[in-house]
C-alpha cells in the first residue's frame, strides 16, 4: 500500500510541475540539438504490468497503454533524427506468461504492425519498419502483419525501426553460429574464415548498426538477453519510471546523459 501510495503522490507532483517541466523540455531540447544525437537507440520497453498492477487495471490494458508511449518515442526519435530505433517488445521468456495475456498481446502486435503498414506517418517519413526474432513461434496472423508491414516499408530507408518480438539475445547468436557451422560443413566456408563481422552478419540485425545508447525504463538496472553482441561498446541508462509513463522530458534526459559521455569504443 505504501509503494503505491508513493506512485500516487508522484504522478500528482508531476501533475503539478506540468507547466514547469514543458518550458524545462524545451530548453532541454534546445541544448540537445547542438550536440550529436545517438545513431541508434535500442530501447527495453519495461514496466506495463506494474503499471497497470498500480492502477487497478488488467496487465493488457496496461500493454496498451505503453503502445501509445512507443508511438509517442518514434515521434520524438524522428525529431532529433535519430534513425536507427530498436525495442524490446516481446522476449522468448514472455511466452511463459498467462494465456489469456499472451492472446491479448498477439492481438496487439497484429493490430500495430497493421496499422504501421497503413499509417500515414510512416510513409510521409520514409520509415523502414521490421521486426527481429524467431517469428516462427507467432501466430500466423501475426507473422502475415509483419510481412505486410514489412512489404509495404522495404523500400524506406530515412528511419528504420525494428521491433523485437520472440526474441532472445543468447538464441540469435546460437542461431548465427548454428547458420556459420552448416556453411562450413558444406564446404562454402573455411573456418579460419570465421570472424565477428561474419558473426554479426549472420545476426537478425545484419546491416544494421550497433546500438549507441540503450535505454531500459521501471528502474530495473539489467539487460534481460537483449542484443548481447551488439551492445558491446553501447551506453547504458536506466530510467526511474514505468514504461506507459515515460514522457518526453524523461527521453530527453536520456540522451542528454549519452552527450555527456565519453565514449573510447574500446581505445
Amino acid at each position: 500500500m505504501l509503494y503505491l501510495s508513493l506512485i500516487t503522490m508522484r504522478r500528482i507532483v508531476r501533475k503539478f510541475l506540468s507547466p514547469i517541466y514543458k518550458l524545462y523540455e524545451k530548453r532541454l531540447e534546445t541544448q540537445i540539438r547542438k550536440s550529436e544525437v545517438p545513431e541508434h537507440l535500442a530501447v527495453i520497453m519495461d514496466g506495463n504490468r506494474r503499471y497497470a498492477e498500480t492502477l487497478g487495471i488488467l496487465p493488457h490494458e496496461g500493454h496498451i497503454e505503453g503502445k501509445t508511449t512507443l508511438e509517442n518515442l518514434s515521434d520524438w526519435c524522428r525529431q532529433l533524427n535519430i534513425t536507427y530505433l530498436t525495442v524490446y517488445a516481446f522476449s522468448l521468456e514472455n511466452f511463459n506468461r498467462e494465456e489469456e495475456e499472451l492472446n491479448k498481446l498477439m492481438d496487439l502486435f497484429e493490430e500495430s504492425f497493421r496499422n504501421a503498414g497503413d499509417d500515414p506517418r510512416v510513409h510521409d517519413n520514409e520509415v523502414r519498419v521490421r521486426a527481429i526474432g524467431h517469428r516462427e513461434m507467432l501466430p500466423d496472423n501475426v507473422v502475415k502483419a509483419i510481412e505486410y508491414a514489412e512489404s509495404r516499408t522495404k523500400n524506406y530507408s530515412n528511419f528504420n525501426y525494428n521491433l523485437a518480438v520472440a526474441y532472445g539475445g543468447r538464441q540469435e547468436i546460437v542461431r548465427s553460429m548454428e547458420k556459420i557451422a552448416q556453411k562450413v560443413k558444406a564446404g562454402e566456408l573455411d573456418p579460419d574464415e570465421i570472424n565477428a563481422d561474419l558473426i554479426s552478419s549472420n545476426l537478425y540485425t545484419s546491416g544494421l548498426p550497433d546500438p549507441d545508447l540503450i535505454l531500459r525504463t521501471s528502474g530495473e538496472e539489467r539487460i534481460s538477453n537483449f542484443l548481447l553482441w551488439q551492445l558491446a561498446y553501447s551506453e547504458l541508462y536506466f530510467a526511474d519510471v514505468f514504461w506507459p509513463e515515460m514522457r518526453k522530458i524523461d527521453f530527453l534526459r536520456a540522451i542528454r546523459a549519452f552527450q555527456m559521455r565519453k565514449r573510447r569504443l574500446g581505445h
